[in-house]
């Protein structure tokens, strides 16, 4: 890579979104941390008081602005959120240094959610923070600490399931979809970068994927399929 390839990576990906789009997401994302906020200050605290977890706020942004993100997806949210609080708790009580635990905590969280499939960035957060207020959770339980995480995530979610679905042009969750197999032998044809362009104009979504990651994955799926189907030619 030359000095001026290096340089230009540093640009700003242009996004193909509208700004209705981007205007909905950022309102749907406040409006759910807005309710996420009152509907743990109004439910049954059972002695134990309930508190928004900050990187909420980040999960809200991939439920927003990326929901058919597979990141986004109900599993990665809750399983992530989860699974990065308990390393982040047992991190905290075997580690004593903090900086040694918060960096054990992060790293296992991450290969946790990897390993469950649940990877959801914002989580690496949640599992730092069970690090940084390791004292007051010891005091209060790890079960209140879990319960805590998973009503931020329970509600989160809930609101993702009606906010995402009631506005235009999206669905949550996300389903496989399933190509079918042509019919009949098409002509073929060759995509280039506008073809890249126009089509994400027309979902006026944010993909998490940039263009030219989008033309490369094309780029090997055609080498694949031209090696597959060479090797069926007797």
């Amino acid at each position: 890579m030359n000095i001026k390839s290096f340089l230009f990576s540093f640009r700003p990906h242009a996004s193909q979104t509208s700004f209705t789009e981007k205007f909905r997401s950022g309102l749907a994302g406040g409006v759910a941390i807005l309710l996420l906020t009152l509907a743990l200050h109004y439910l049954v605290q059972a002695g134990f008081p309930l508190f928004i977890v900050a990187s909420m706020a980040a999960s809200a942004t991939l439920l927003y602005a990326t929901p058919h993100s597979p990141l986004a997806q109900p599993w990665n949210l809750v399983g992530g959120h989860l699974v990065s609080a308990l390393a982040g708790l047992i991190c905290g009580w075997l580690i004593p240094e903090p900086s040694l635990a918060a960096g054990a905590a992060v790293g296992a969280a991450i290969l946790s959610m990897e390993l469950l499939s649940c990877l959801h960035p914002p989580s690496a957060a949640t599992a730092l923070l069970m690090v940084l207020v390791n004292s007051q959770f010891h005091d209060l339980g790890w079960g209140w600490a879990l319960g805590i995480v998973a009503a931020n995530a329970g509600i989160s979610l809930a609101l993702a399931l009606v906010i995402n679905n009631l506005l235009p042009g999206r669905r949550y969750p996300m389903h496989a979809l399933h190509m079918a197999t042509p019919s009949r032998p098409v002509p073929p044809v060759s995509l280039e970068q506008p073809d890249f362009e126009w089509a994400l104009k027309q979902m006026d979504s944010v993909i998490d994927v940039s263009e030219e990651d989008l033309a490369e994955i094309y780029r090997l799926a055609l080498v694949r399929a031209r090696t597959r189907t060479e090797s069926t030619v007797p």
